[in-house]
């Protein structure tokens, strides 16, 4: 019998208090029990059904007809219950809340966020999930340049950029140049591939192509301009730490998008550089 997986056992004897379940009738075979609100009705000795294995709160092993959101090297997102010394406990629907080691953890995780996760066992034969997801997901497949995606951000590396569970389960990666908006680990993010490689992973990006984005970047620094009253203090020698605080652009699509309104009429550059709203 497997832990962590469904098993397909037979009823080896009946208590009050549930019946015992194993592969074999054998005297000395290994069995474990089942408690009574989980088993099914009508279920006698000998006959055979499927149960979820994993240890409770004591440490001692269970059976149960429940099914978790995880099994044991799948990978899902769970719920952080709370934060203790030895790491976060995460709700995999069992009674007993699964835990998340301080080591596998890719950030600080908090209370009531969710998170994606892989359940593994680990040197003690506990059941344990971990954030370290890399060289867990599968390469790509069915995705070419420019195609929309929907995944998962499960962590970050400065100077590499945020890595993304394209569906959760593709392996991609938003580089630190296409980072314009922050992100925040276990965040569900959208948007095109750049590239797929020849490894199967996939170069993602948040943004549209500039040609089609610069419509909407337009309008997000025209609103911005109109909520200060109109005027702005930027221009073209503006520093692009700042722009990209201000407006989440790099200087360069800020820039383009300045270009536009300029050109649609709808914005003017001051004598003093200044961005004024034409009324």
């Amino acid at each position: 019998m497997e832990f962590g997986k469904w098993n397909k056992v037979k009823v080896i004897r009946s208590k009050d208090f549930g019946v015992y379940v194993g592969e074999d009738n054998a005297p000395n075979a290994e069995t474990v029990l089942l408690p009574r609100k989980y088993v099914p009705e009508d279920v006698k000795a000998g006959a055979t059904i499927d149960v979820f294995l994993y240890k409770d709160s004591q440490d001692r092993p269970i059976a149960t007809t429940l099914t978790p959101y995880i099994t044991m090297g799948e990978i899902a997102k769970l719920k952080v219950k709370n934060v203790t010394s030895i790491g976060a406990f995460m709700d995999w629907g069992l009674e007993k809340d699964i835990l998340l080691p301080f080591k596998e953890q890719t950030c600080k995780v908090q209370e009531g966020r969710e998170y994606l996760v892989r359940m593994y066992m680990d040197k003690s034969g506990r059941l344990c999930v971990s954030m370290k997801l890399y060289s867990h997901l599968k390469p790509i497949e069915g995705y070419t340049k420019g195609q929309s995606f929907v995944g998962t951000v499960y962590e970050y590396k400065k100077g590499l950029g945020a890595f993304v569970a394209v569906e959760d389960k593709y392996s991609g990666l938003i580089h630190e140049n296409e980072l314009y908006n922050k992100v925040s680990i276990g965040e569900e993010v959208k948007g095109r591939v750049v590239n797929v490689r020849e490894d199967g992973k996939a170069d993602l990006a948040l943004r549209e192509p500039a040609h089609i984005q610069i419509n909407e970047d337009s309008e997000m620094v025209y609103d911005i301009i109109k909520s200060y009253r109109g005027m702005m203090k930027f221009s073209d020698k503006t520093d692009k730490d700042i722009i990209l605080k201000e407006f989440g652009l790099s200087k360069n699509a800020f820039k383009r998008a300045v270009g536009k309104l300029l050109k649609d009429g709808r914005v003017k550059l001051s004598n003093s550089g200044n961005i004024e709203i034409v009324e």
